[in-house]
């Protein structure tokens, strides 16, 4: 409000640091402010307040490791601070060190367990939110010593089968350590387990390391005491760890004698110890002789709690049962796909999160997303359950709220409802119907006056949005989900019986798209392009990816659309490093989401160049097929948010899925984005059962090895909602062609191939 600015509290800050020699924070803020647009929210106090956690911890990072660098750190840390390393960070004038180059692990859990343990790309656990790790090492007597943080090479895979596993292989000479982390269910609750086996070619041993440290950074132990029968580990009275064999040889050291590493060899045991500093690391030995394999397990307790209460223990093979299944003759592709079905599994255990650890909280945004991955891969289940959760955060006034000042929500939340309805073919629950009234009401009430004629005239206020857009501004990506929050509930309260409310919401949908319509003309004439920039005053830059939401998902205009093409070839020309789109805002990296956004749309238009953007992103994946929110262009570590970004995987298992199938207008495409080579290899492909807005289909095609006389066949059965609806076939390279109603198996000479 205008009268606070004039609260004395102003006037005494100013005086106070002004007499201290500080610059002066309200105008300061108010400089910083002048760079954005007018807005409710200059940016939401939730993403603050995880930015003040996150920088808490880097300071706390710059005062520790820096200066004790003969410590053992994770792998990001040894990259990160290595000057022969690219992945080389200067620290100079860097108050907080953050994991900048080498944001990547991989989560492991069970279906509807919150908890999520972390693996980081050399093996390294962490079983709890933001906790401490366990590491493991060889070390022999004659002085050689197996570092995982420190290795050259590893090997490591996610094992999915029969349930999720992250292995880690690491070979040094004669030196051979194997890892294998999961987690497990008993009759006390989830347990993290991992594996090792070790081998040395000369007497040594197997430690196992308790490190205060995650791969974010710091994380404090103070404590901690190796009990009598020198099975476990307890802090604070309470059993952390717990190995199957009993440790041969133990060592504790505090942070002002070093890190255990260093004294592994020292004469006298210690039990029991206790670091003020909260930097107490711990080692657990275990004798191996030569040649001879040693495997020891340890077992960590998850809190009982994490799982979704209610019934059995939910098993992957209930979670998985009748997911729509791919068959491609393409391994790694396939590997990816499967290991996105998972991701998502994990991350839905009730609401959806984006990530295990960075990102383990509630987006509206990622949640669209996130659930629409679940619904087209066959897990409406899941999805409705998460669906289930919005209204508890839907404010008053109808504005689903996960972060203050981002008017993107509403829309987001009453698409993917409307999405949902028409993949099940149900109506709206009645427990939704007086939420989606409201959702849809504050759209209308938030829109700004037509007049005077802005640019802006019409549009959303100006927020935050999406944070890799820039700063406060018109977005152009609010207002499209917007028109299609409206058009959703118009949808939705039709299928409810209430025409009143279906005819407002579509009419104020149509005023809404006008608005658009006005300030897009306006844009044009100032740019002299017909394009779509982030915002009606922004030039154009990455930003502008945002716009994309028009073609998908939203499918608010024509697959050709000319400002929709425009836009996606100013991205194309200027925004892709090593093949995928760099956001250069905030990110900073290259995104494996916003490549397959542009990649939806070109597949959208019938545009070769969509495979070319599908492979870029399969070639960043991690070895574990995950990928972080943004990558680094030169260690292609992740440089940005989460290290395992469900938003990503979604939008994996989603384009795989349209290559397949996917719904144009009142017509089903079949088959516009498989591969040429898939095409030509021989064998047959398959996607299935696949739900779609009219129903569920399994394709199949069966692709002759060598005859180029042959017949390429395609077929499909549908349990339809209404009757098959209208389909074509548009095989890349072959002519498009239409079936007759009711047929179910096309035969397509290959000599049609062009």
């Amino acid at each position: 409000m205008a009268w606070m600015k004039w609260l004395p509290w102003r006037f005494g800050v100013r005086q106070l640091a002004r007499a201290h020699g500080f610059i002066d924070p309200i105008a300061l803020l108010a400089r910083l402010h002048q760079f954005a647009q007018p807005s409710d929210v200059a940016e939401p106090i939730e993403l603050l307040r995880a930015g003040v956690v996150m920088h808490a911890r880097g300071l706390i990072n710059s005062k520790v490791i820096q200066h004790n660098l003969d410590w053992l750190w994770p792998y990001w840390v040894e990259k990160q601070y290595n000057p022969r390393s690219k992945s080389f960070v200067p620290r100079a004038f860097s108050i907080t060190h953050i994991n900048l180059t080498h944001r990547n692990w991989t989560a492991i859990g069970l279906p509807d367990c919150d908890a999520l343990p972390i693996v980081d790309p050399r093996g390294l656990l962490t079983p709890f939110w933001d906790g401490w790790s366990l590491d493991s090492w060889l070390i022999t007597d004659a002085g050689q010593r197996l570092l995982p943080s420190r290795a050259a090479t590893v090997e490591q895979r996610l094992e999915i089968a029969p349930g999720v596993a992250v292995t880690t292989r690491i070979r040094q000479g004669a030196l051979s350590l194997g890892l294998r982390a999961c987690v497990a269910q008993d009759q006390d609750g989830p347990q993290c387990l991992l594996e090792i086996t070790g081998q040395v070619p000369a007497a040594g041993w197997l430690v196992v390391a308790l490190r205060p440290y995650n791969p974010e950074g710091i994380s404090f132990i103070h404590r901690l005491c190796l009990t009598p029968e020198r099975t476990a580990w307890t802090m604070d009275g309470a059993k952390c760890v717990t190995f199957n064999a009993a440790v041969d040889r133990h060592r504790l050291s505090t942070y002002r004698k070093g890190d255990v590493l260093i004294h592994l060899a020292d004469g006298q045991e210690q039990l029991e110890e206790f670091c003020n500093v909260g930097l107490l690391t711990a080692a657990a030995l275990f004798r191996i002789e030569p040649g001879k394999p040693r495997a020891i397990t340890a077992r960590v307790p998850l809190d009982p709690k994490s799982a979704v209460k209610g019934g059995p223990a939910v098993t992957w093979h209930d979670s998985l049962k009748d997911h729509c299944l791919l068959h491609i003759p393409d391994q790694s592709l396939q590997h990816l796909y499967d290991a996105a079905v998972r991701t998502i599994v994990l991350h839905s255990p009730k609401d959806v999160y984006p990530g295990p650890f960075t990102y383990k909280r509630f987006w509206f945004r990622d949640a669209a997303f996130i659930i629409y991955g679940l619904l087209l891969c066959g897990l409406q289940g899941r999805a409705e359950r998460a669906i289930d959760q919005f209204a508890k955060r839907q404010s008053a006034d109808g504005y689903f709220l996960s972060q203050e000042g981002e008017w993107d929500s509403n829309g987001e939340a009453l698409w993917i409802m409307r999405r949902f309805c028409e993949i099940t073919g149900q109506p709206p629950k009645p427990a939704w119907v007086a939420t989606i009234r409201r959702g849809g009401d504050w759209i209308i009430n938030k829109r700004l006056p037509e007049t005077p004629d802005y640019q802006h005239a019409g549009l959303l206020p100006a927020g935050f949005s999406a944070e890799h857009l820039g700063t406060n501004d018109f977005y152009y990506w609010d207002d499209f989900w917007g028109i299609a929050g409206l058009e959703a509930a118009a949808t939705l309260m039709a299928e409810t019986g209430d025409a009143q409310s279906a005819g407002r919401f579509h009419q104020e949908a149509a005023r809404f798209r006008a608005a658009v319509a006005r300030s897009l003309d306006k844009v044009e004439a100032r740019l002299g392009n017909a394009i779509i920039p982030a915002s009606p005053y922004r030039r154009l830059d990455t930003g502008a990816i945002g716009s994309l939401a028009c073609g998908y998902p939203l499918q608010l205009v024509p697959a050709e659309d000319s400002r929709l093409m425009n836009t996606v070839d100013f991205l194309l020309k200027q925004c892709l490093v090593d093949g995928g789109f760099f956001q250069d805002m905030i990110h900073s990296g290259i995104n494996a989401y916003l490549t397959l956004h542009l990649a939806q749309v070109l597949l959208r238009a019938g545009d070769p160049r969509a495979c070319e953007l599908i492979r870029a992103v399969a070639g960043l994946a991690s070895s574990t097929g995950q990928w972080p929110e943004a990558i680094h262009p030169r260690t292609k570590g992740g440089c940005m948010g989460d290290g395992q970004h469900a938003w990503a995987a979604a939008e994996w298992i989603i384009i795989i899925r349209n290559c397949f199938v996917r719904e144009e207008g009142n017509m089903l495409i079949l088959g516009a984005g498989l591969h040429e080579e898939w095409l030509a290899s021989g064998g047959n492909l398959a996607f299935g059962p696949a739900p779609t807005s009219f129903g569920t289909i399994s394709l199949q095609i069966e692709i002759p090895a060598t005859s180029p006389e042959g017949y390429l066949v395609i077929k499909w059965q549908g349990k339809w909602h209404r009757g098959q609806p209208a389909i074509e076939v548009r095989l890349p390279g072959f002519p498009r062609q239409s079936p007759d109603a009711g047929q179910q198996t096309m035969m397509i000479p290959l000599a049609a191939h062009s």
